[in-house]
Protein backbone atom coordinates (compact mmCIF):
# COMPACT_ATOMS: atom_id res chain seq x y z
CA UNK A 1 0.00 0.00 0.00
CA UNK A 2 2.54 2.42 0.87
CA UNK A 3 4.27 1.72 -2.49
CA UNK A 4 1.22 3.46 -4.40
CA UNK A 5 1.80 6.31 -2.60
CA UNK A 6 5.37 6.49 -3.12
CA UNK A 7 3.97 6.12 -6.78
CA UNK A 8 1.43 9.10 -6.65
CA UNK A 9 4.45 11.25 -4.58
CA UNK A 10 6.98 10.76 -7.16
CA UNK A 11 4.20 11.45 -9.99
CA UNK A 12 3.46 14.62 -7.96
CA UNK A 13 7.32 15.57 -7.87
CA UNK A 14 7.53 14.84 -11.47
CA UNK A 15 5.01 16.78 -12.60
CA UNK A 16 6.32 19.94 -10.85
CA UNK A 17 9.86 19.57 -11.92
CA UNK A 18 8.98 19.52 -15.75
CA UNK A 19 6.11 21.94 -15.13
CA UNK A 20 9.18 24.45 -13.53
CA UNK A 21 10.90 23.39 -16.81
CA UNK A 22 8.38 24.14 -19.06
CA UNK A 23 7.79 27.63 -17.16
CA UNK A 24 11.72 28.17 -18.03
CA UNK A 25 12.14 26.96 -21.76
CA UNK A 26 9.06 27.78 -23.09
CA UNK A 27 8.57 31.79 -25.16
CA UNK A 28 5.85 33.79 -24.31
CA UNK A 29 3.27 33.97 -21.51
CA UNK A 30 0.58 31.87 -22.89
CA UNK A 31 2.74 28.55 -23.34
CA UNK A 32 4.62 28.97 -19.44
CA UNK A 33 0.26 29.06 -18.65
CA UNK A 34 -0.57 26.45 -20.35
CA UNK A 35 2.41 24.40 -18.93
CA UNK A 36 2.07 25.86 -15.34
CA UNK A 37 -1.46 24.95 -15.21
CA UNK A 38 -1.33 21.46 -16.55
CA UNK A 39 1.47 20.69 -14.65
CA UNK A 40 0.35 22.25 -11.15
CA UNK A 41 -3.23 20.75 -11.76
CA UNK A 42 -2.08 17.20 -12.53
CA UNK A 43 1.01 17.63 -9.59
CA UNK A 44 -1.43 18.48 -6.68
CA UNK A 45 -4.05 15.75 -7.85
CA UNK A 46 -1.22 12.95 -7.75
CA UNK A 47 0.17 14.31 -4.26
CA UNK A 48 -3.95 14.79 -3.12
CA UNK A 49 -4.36 11.30 -3.81
CA UNK A 50 -1.08 10.15 -2.26
CA UNK A 51 -2.27 11.64 0.60
CA UNK A 52 -6.00 9.89 0.27
CA UNK A 53 -4.53 6.50 0.07
CA UNK A 54 -2.11 6.92 2.68
CA UNK A 55 -4.56 8.39 5.09
CA UNK A 56 -7.30 6.24 4.21
CA UNK A 57 -10.89 6.49 4.41
CA UNK A 58 -11.19 9.07 7.45
CA UNK A 59 -12.31 12.94 7.55
CA UNK A 60 -9.23 14.61 6.42
CA UNK A 61 -9.05 12.32 2.92
CA UNK A 62 -12.53 13.63 2.48
CA UNK A 63 -11.05 17.29 3.18
CA UNK A 64 -8.44 16.70 0.40
CA UNK A 65 -10.96 15.39 -1.68
CA UNK A 66 -13.32 18.60 -1.12
CA UNK A 67 -9.55 20.74 -1.55
CA UNK A 68 -8.96 18.68 -4.64
CA UNK A 69 -12.36 19.24 -6.42
CA UNK A 70 -11.91 23.10 -5.40
CA UNK A 71 -8.47 23.31 -7.44
CA UNK A 72 -9.73 21.07 -10.46
CA UNK A 73 -12.62 23.28 -10.84
CA UNK A 74 -10.87 27.16 -10.05
CA UNK A 75 -7.31 25.95 -11.76
CA UNK A 76 -8.82 26.46 -15.41
CA UNK A 77 -11.10 29.20 -15.14
CA UNK A 78 -7.52 31.29 -13.17
CA UNK A 79 -5.49 30.03 -15.92
CA UNK A 80 -8.19 31.40 -18.40
CA UNK A 81 -8.52 34.93 -16.99
CA UNK A 82 -4.40 35.44 -16.64
CA UNK A 83 -4.49 34.73 -20.67
CA UNK A 84 -7.46 36.52 -21.71
CA UNK A 85 -5.91 39.50 -19.64
CA UNK A 86 -2.65 39.00 -21.47
CA UNK A 87 -4.44 39.00 -25.04
CA UNK A 88 -6.21 41.97 -24.09
CA UNK A 89 -3.29 43.46 -22.39
CA UNK A 90 -1.98 43.38 -25.89
CA UNK A 91 0.78 40.71 -25.48
CA UNK A 92 0.73 38.49 -28.83
CA UNK A 93 1.34 34.96 -28.75
CA UNK A 94 5.05 33.82 -30.08
CA UNK A 95 5.67 33.18 -33.47
CA UNK A 96 8.73 31.08 -35.14
CA UNK A 97 10.78 33.59 -37.32
CA UNK A 98 11.63 31.34 -40.56
CA UNK A 99 14.99 32.27 -41.80
CA UNK A 100 14.90 32.29 -45.95
CA UNK A 101 16.67 28.95 -46.54
CA UNK A 102 14.33 27.45 -43.90
CA UNK A 103 11.62 27.84 -46.25
CA UNK A 104 11.08 25.31 -49.31
CA UNK A 105 11.23 27.21 -52.37
CA UNK A 106 8.39 26.30 -55.29
CA UNK A 107 9.30 24.84 -57.81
Amino acid sequence: MIYIVYIFFFLSIFFAFFGNIGMLRFPDVYTRLQASSKCATTSLLSLFIGLMILKGFSSISVRILVIGIFFLLTSPVASHAIGRSAYEGGILPWRRVRKKEDIPEDK
